[in-house]
């Protein structure tokens, strides 16, 4: 499956930003999804994950209540609301697709990438 992530920019601390992610290749929804992130000088981080169905989520403690994921099975995309963003989410954020069934927040699990979309927060 190819992934092609988009949406990033530049915003103030405490603006939003929508990531969307849009799939291709296979079907869609087979797929687990999620969104992962890397800071500068850092190593990547799991942020968010769907199930394939959209039914279940989960998130990282430090963006949950304030991100929200979630996917189109028929427009073939997987989108992550970030709300009251904080310097500290500024990264590199990726959406990866998992074809293992089983949700997961282990980044070795995910099998197919995007390439990533630039997310910068200035206080």
């Amino acid at each position: 499956v190819q992934l092609q992530a988009c949406g990033g920019g530049s915003v103030q601390d405490g603006g939003s930003l929508r990531l969307s992610c849009a799939a291709s290749g296979r079907t869609f929804s087979n797929y687990v999804m999620g969104w992962f992130r890397q800071a500068p000088g850092k190593e990547r981080e799991f942020v968010a994950a769907i199930s394939r169905s959209g039914s279940r989520t989960h998130y990282a403690d430090s963006v949950k209540d304030r991100f929200t994921i979630s996917r189109d099975n028929v427009k073939n995309t997987v989108y992550l609301q970030m709300n009251s963003l904080k310097p500290e989410d500024t990264a590199v954020y990726y959406c990866a697709a998992d074809g293992g069934g089983v949700m997961t927040t282990v980044e070795a699990k995910y099998q197919y990438w995007g390439q990533g979309t630039l997310v910068t927060v200035s206080s």
